[in-house]
Formats: C-alpha cells, structure tokens, sequence
C-alpha cells in the first residue's frame, strides 16, 4: 500500500504505527527523522524502522506518506521545516490531539491547508511514552479521527484512512471544531483533573499515607496522571479555549454535588450518581455488544 513512510518524530504513536503496518505487510520501507538520535537509533535496534536520518530533507525525499508523530506545539513548528519539501506526490498527516491549532499553523504556513495533508487523530495510547513503549496492537478496535476540509484530496483521505484500517482501526470523519470539543470533554479534561488531582494530594501533609493506603479506584482513575507531562502542557495550550470550557462546566457542577454533600441532600447525591452510573453503563454496555457482534467467534 505504501512504498515509504517517513515518520518525524519516533514515539509511542509513530513506533505503533510503524509496527503495525510492517505486520500487516502495508508499507516496503519506514524511515524516521527527528532530533533525538537515542530515540532513532533504538527504533533501528528493536526493528521499528529501516532507516533514519537527522536530515529531515533526506528522510522525506521520496516518501509517499510522511506522518508528523510529535507533541502538538512541535508539530507546527515541524511543518514550517516540512513546507519546502512538500511535493504534490506526498501526502502528509499528523497524530496531534487537537486539530485546529494545526490547522490554523498551516493556513498561515501555506495559505491554505495543502488538499494533501489529512489531519488526523488516534484516539489510543498509554501512559507509557517513547519508543520502547511501541505496539503492534495500539490501534487495534480503536477509532481514529480524520477531520478532513473541503480542499482535501479524495485520493490523499482514502489511502490515509486505508493506512490506519490497515492497523486494525475504525475511521471516522468529524468536523476540526467538533473534533476538538469532543476530546476536550472525554480525553483533555479526565487528563487535567488527574494530574491535579494527584498533584494535590501529593502536596498535602500526609501524602505518605493517602498513596500508601490507596485503592484501586484510586490508581484507576489517577493513571493517566503517568502520561508524558510535555504532551499534556501542549494539548492543554493548543486546545485551551475547549479545556476552559470543560473545566468550567464540570466546575459548577460539582460545586452543585459540594452544596448537596454540606445541606445533606441525600436524594440529590443520590441522583448524580445513579445518573452518572446509567450513563456509562449503557454507554460502555452498548460499546462491548457492538465489539462481540463483530467478533462472533469471541
């Protein structure tokens, strides 16, 4: 499907990408580019990539798909070093959280956003990050998010959304604005809470015995919290007007359950939470009935 795939910027997500294409037989030759040569050079060790080089020219020449897998922030500052080397055969796509700060860096690079560069968004990870963290299942039964714009070439989205169904995802197509407001609510904002919340508590005088003594709702909930720190601080920058939004919305709601637990308001502490329960019962229920009636044989 692809002869050569460059990747900038060889992580969890581009070491992912990579290992699952190879496995699948979709790609002749991957090359990897980007400053930190440890990262390059264990990629080529653990048999990730062919080839790398710290010359961004010479490891996209030729490419027929370059995917920008860096933290949001640099990813606009990869483009300004990509534009010159863009040629109308290349198609460009990118794994950033948030999609309409890298739309607006393009527009301002290009012009306009190239009709061959996809903007794109898997939605899986870990709290594991470099590399060695790669998988070949990453995206297996994951979505992932291409948000593409009216200038988009038809041929550069279909062989992109080939690409990621290759790696066992779904694909699906939203809209930059709703995409960023989506993930906003159900990835950047549980993201927030946890490091502040750990962070909290890790401040607090008897800190020693709160982490001693949690459970595993606890770790649960706070694992996110072990996520890369420099890709957070980016999404939380480029997608600042959507977080704000979330955290002001969760804000006033539970300042609503805080007034209810200090009246005593049993009944409505009770209706949050039954509320809450149904809400991802059903939701995560109707998800794991979809899963098994694709896998009849689970």
């Amino acid at each position: 499907m692809i002869n050569k795939l460059t990747i900038i910027g060889l992580g969890l997500m581009g070491g992912s990408l990579a290992k699952a294409l190879k496995a699948q037989q979709a790609v002749s030759e991957v090359v990897a580019t980007g400053r930190r040569v440890e990262s390059l050079e264990r990629g080529l060790q653990l048999g990730v990539i062919d080839s790398y080089s710290l010359d961004m020219a010479e490891a996209v020449a030729d490419a027929d798909v370059v995917v920008i897998a860096t933290p949001t922030l640099i990813a606009e500052k990869i483009m300004l070093e990509l534009a010159p080397l863009m040629t109308p055969n290349m198609i460009v796509t990118d794994v950033a959280s948030v999609k309409g700060n890298i739309e607006r860096a393009a527009e301002k690079i290009f012009g306009e956003v190239p009709s061959n560069f996809v903007l794109g968004h898997p939605i899986a990870g870990s709290e594991q990050s470099g590399v060695d963290a790669a998988t070949v299942d990453l995206f297996l039964d994951h979505r992932v998010i291409l948000t593409p714009l009216e200038n988009t070439s038809g041929a550069a989205l279909s062989l992109i959304q080939s690409m990621w169904e290759a790696c066992g995802a779904e694909v699906v197509r939203m809209d930059v604005a709703e995409h960023d407001a989506v993930l906003a609510a159900t990835s950047h904002l549980p993201h927030v809470l946890a490091y502040t919340l750990v962070d909290a508590l890790a401040q607090n005088g008897a800190a020693a015995d709160i982490f001693r003594f949690a459970a595993g709702g606890f770790r649960d909930f706070t694992r996110i919290a072990s996520s890369d720190p420099t890709m957070w601080h980016d999404i939380a920058l480029a997608n600042q007007a959507a977080i704000l939004n979330g955290i002001d919305g969760f804000s006033a709601h539970l300042n609503k359950v805080r007034a209810a637990i200090a009246s005593g308001d049993g009944d409505a502490i009770f209706a949050t939470f039954d509320r809450a329960k149904r809400a991802r019962d059903e939701h995560f229920l109707g998800q794991y009935l979809a899963r098994q009636k694709k896998s009849p044989s689970s």
